[in-house]
């Protein structure tokens, strides 16, 4: 099947569970702090880890590469990019390049919270 298809599927599965988490967590736990966010993060990075590692120590050969693109790339990116960010982010820090991971980090968190300011202050100056 193709790759894209089956990015497509999976992340619609993924988004649709994202959505799930969210909404129970807001009606669990209120809407005061961004609970589904940091939940879906959470168990999307813990979810990546157990797959990957699964993936790479126990089932050798028979996962095909096509299954692998649905899980993780597929559904666990459309549940949370967190994840992938996370697995980069330990991949980077395992291979020994310590630096290089903790600029990742840093340099992922400020400049997306600066693209959001950015995106915002775009529409603001035009819808204003």
């Amino acid at each position: 099947m193709n790759g894209y298809l089956l990015v497509f599927l999976g992340a619609g599965i993924g988004g649709a569970l994202r959505h799930t988490v969210n909404l129970g967590c807001a009606r669990y736990c209120g809407i005061a702090f961004p609970w589904g966010t940091a939940t879906v993060n959470v168990l999307g990075s813990f979810i990546m880890g157990a797959l990957t590692g699964w993936l790479a120590f126990k089932a050798g050969e028979g996962w095909s590469q096509p299954l692998r693109l649905f899980l993780t790339t597929g559904i666990l990116g459309g549940f949370t990019t967190f994840s992938a960010f996370s697995l980069d982010a330990v991949l980077l820090w395992e291979r020994g390049a310590t630096a290089l991971a903790a600029g990742y980090v840093a340099a992922s968190v400020v400049l997306s919270i600066g693209g959001l300011i950015a995106g915002l202050a775009l529409i603001r100056a035009v819808a204003a």
